[in-house]
């Protein structure tokens, strides 16, 4: 009876020891798929929820996969973290194994994230403003430029959702000097294009947050293969 009992214990260990080998191999695979898929500098970190791996291995089917791509360029604007939650994604361990280079991997749904770091905002703002996060909004500060003479100006940014990207509207201009500006908010609206996003997501909402722009997307039935 001893002997059944430790035979079983090792062979839970064996199987647990399978089970981690066998969802590093896939993680690693999925990560060089989507490296390929989608030009991105370096490859992902991809984790695998749900124990045991092999079960979900056996169905061909993996209930949630995180990624993690760290910081990346997308069309000429630098994002700080981009992180994604890809849910229902089909690949056979044993198409992976066999014919890793053919397996068709798909999810079923993915949602993402992307934040637009502080200092890409600053860049991308006008000349001569400087942008600053307060609390769950923007804040704008510096000089416009109006017929050659320096304006001092400040006011609090909207951000909106347009087709390719987002545009910085300011609201509640403030200008010192006493000098008139009309439609001052001219000069300081600008625009930040958010386009080509891994896994071709499209764009559900931006909020402000600590490090910048949060940028969140979603999109379905999406292929991982190169």
């Amino acid at each position: 009876m001893r002997k059944l009992a430790a035979f079983l214990v090792l062979l839970l260990v064996l199987l647990a020891v399978l089970d981690r080998v066998a969802v590093t191999g896939v993680q690693r695979e999925i990560a060089t798929r989507a490296t390929a898929k989608y030009d991105l500098a370096t490859p992902p970190e991809v984790t695998i929820l749900g124990i045991p791996f092999l079960t979900q291995a056996v169905a061909g089917r993996y209930d949630e996969v995180k990624v993690a791509a760290g910081a990346m360029n997308l069309a000429g604007v630098e994002l700080s973290s981009v992180d994604f939650t890809l849910y229902g994604v089909t690949a056979p361990l044993e198409d992976l194994v066999l014919h890793a280079d053919q397996v068709d991997i798909r999810a079923q749904r993915v949602a993402g994230v992307v934040v637009v770091s502080l200092k890409t905002l600053n860049q991308r703002a006008p000349r001569g403003i400087k942008v600053a996060v307060d609390g769950d909004g923007l804040d704008v500060t510096g000089e416009i430029t109006v017929l050659g003479r320096k304006v001092p100006a400040k006011a609090k940014m909207k951000i909106e959702l347009i087709e390719d990207g987002v545009r910085f509207v300011p609201e509640q201009v403030t200008l010192g000097g006493g000098i008139p500006v009309p439609q001052p908010e001219r000069f300081i609206s600008y625009r930040i294009p958010i386009k080509n996003l891994p896994f071709n997501l499209k764009v559900t909402g931006v909020k402000i947050v600590p490090q910048g722009l949060q940028v969140s997307g979603e999109a379905s039935d999406v292929p991982l293969h190169g």
